[in-house]
């Protein structure tokens, strides 16, 4: 009888341990088969997302860096198009861009960070840290103000933004102007504020903003790639920037670094910028409790509401009805362009970064929400001024009002005043003023409430010596705005 049991013990431990094997292979085989179908899925978004962009260059000549992350994971990183035209050096994903007011984040980061170890306070004034502010408001700006651009601070334009400025040369050229609102009462969009607190920054730590910044930031998470932009800095990979004119492209115009500073003046890459939005959900330069108040809704401004160097807004997702909350912010700076978006519910990231003055990253961003949501999205049109500019350079004038009057309706193109305002320059430039003419009429006629289109179209009538018809135009951009002061001070001459 024992032996009989050992016998039924032994069978029952093998049919066990044969249920187990099956059961794990089951298991491996199910696992397996998911990762599978979450590999394909990726790749297929990936190459949606690689068609939308080829698109976009071909169609807007697109240029520049882009990364995307569903889930906190990189699905697709590529440069597009060329970091230097005319060597034809093509951008990749380790191209440096200057990202102009995404500098913002990385101002306000630094602030919180010294925030939290008590060194400046959210509710203390200007007057506080910069003893020698030259303007109103030091005693009534905190720096939460200037953190969430309600500070009343108004503009401030440079006559020379060629040479290089200290923060404090930078100070010294401030004037007294008073306040355009009290602060903490409205939101207007504020690089001086932005400034401030760089210039605070410094005076607090006794180091340089660049110094913080690397310090602080930049060396902790491993961002060896992005920095301080110095035009005389030999730097590996930093790709030149560039202005759309027509179907021509232009170097951008040279701006010293130095003047945008702590509200624009850093450069990065998209791999960077994907260590960046990681780190944010990790803590690890900043506690949670100081982490929150950067996206926290402070105030309402441009039909969103801002935190603190961030945008709290909502996107759609494709060309659908449905829209996702993102964090987001853009930045533009002569020859470049650049927007993030982080999407916190489900860690989705769209990095885009141009070469490009002006280049539209949201409706890149749009479509690529689209993608990842498995949701329908537009294509870019192709644009009218670019097709337009084309027929005219290759059949002449008359082809050009021909394909104008054809197809200024068509869905196939885009048509936007500014595109157009520019072509009629390009031509006026090039002394052709018969087809600079005929595009500004155009114009107007595209955009009957543009002040500006009939401005252009005053003035190239006053160059051709049609002194009547400038001055009924002129007025037209005056009636249409009344502080539209060329067209103002081209009827005084005329008149």
């Amino acid at each position: 009888m024992p032996h009989i049991r050992s016998e039924m013990k032994k069978e029952i431990t093998l049919a066990l341990l044969a249920m187990l094997l099956l059961l794990s292979c089951n298991y491996e085989i199910q696992s397996s088969d998911s990762e599978k179908a979450n590999s394909q899925r990726d790749q297929n978004k990936s190459t949606k997302i690689d068609r939308l962009l080829e698109t976009y260059e071909e169609r807007l000549g697109f240029s520049g860096s882009v990364l995307v992350a569903e889930n906190g994971k990189v699905i697709y990183k590529k440069g597009i198009g060329y970091a230097n035209k005319e060597l034809e050096v093509l951008n990749m994903p380790d191209t440096k861009h200057r990202i102009g007011s995404l500098t913002k984040q990385f101002t306000a980061m630094m602030i919180l960070q010294l925030v939290e170890q008590k060194v400046i306070e959210l509710d203390a004034t200007i007057n506080t840290y910069i003893s020698d502010y030259p303007r109103a408001g030091g005693n009534e700006i905190t720096i939460h103000h200037l953190l969430t651009h309600s500070s009343g601070i108004p503009r401030f334009r440079l006559k020379n933004y060629r040479d290089p400025y200290t923060p404090q040369e930078l100070l010294a050229l401030w004037d007294d102007s008073g306040l355009d609102f009290r602060p903490g009462s409205q939101f207007t969009y504020s690089n001086p504020g932005y400034f401030l607190l760089g210039v605070i920054i410094e005076r607090v730590t006794k180091k340089s903003y660049e110094q913080v910044l690397q310090e602080q930031i930049l060396g902790p998470l491993g961002m060896k790639n992005s920095g301080y932009d110095r035009h005389n800095t030999l730097l590996k990979n930093r790709s030149s920037g560039y202005v759309k004119k027509g179907i021509r492209y232009e170097n951008a115009g040279y701006t010293d670094m130095t003047v945008s500073y702590s509200a624009g003046a850093m450069y990065s890459t998209v791999e960077d910028m994907y260590r960046w939005d990681q780190a944010l959900y990790s803590n690890k330069i900043l506690s949670p409790k100081y982490t929150a108040l950067l996206f926290e809704s402070h105030i309402a401004g441009l039909g969103r509401f801002y935190g603190y160097g961030w945008f709290n807004s909502k996107y759609p997702i494709g060309n659908t009805k449905d829209s996702i909350k993102v964090l987001e912010h853009s930045g533009g700076i002569q020859g470049y362009s650049a927007r993030i978006t982080r999407v916190p519910s489900d860690k989705n990231l769209i990095i885009i970064l141009s070469n490009v003055q002006g280049t539209e990253t949201r409706p890149m961003t749009y479509a690529i929400n689209g993608i990842l949501k498995e949701k329908s999205y537009d294509l870019p049109k192709r644009s009218f001024a670019d097709g337009l500019s084309n027929i005219i350079s290759q059949q002449g004038l008359d082809a050009g009002i021909v394909f104008y009057r054809n197809q200024k309706t068509s869905d196939q193109f885009e048509v936007k005043e500014r595109e157009m305002n520019s072509l009629g320059y390009d031509f006026l430039e090039a002394e052709k003023l018969h087809i600079a003419l005929e595009i500004f009429k155009m114009n107007t006629d595209l955009f009957p409430e543009s002040s500006n289109a009939y401005d252009s179209l005053g003035e190239v009538h006053a160059l051709l010596g049609n002194k009547d018809k400038a001055i009924e135009n002129y007025r037209q951009a005056v009636t249409l705005n009344p502080e539209n002061t060329n067209a103002l001070k081209a009827l005084r001459n005329l008149e």
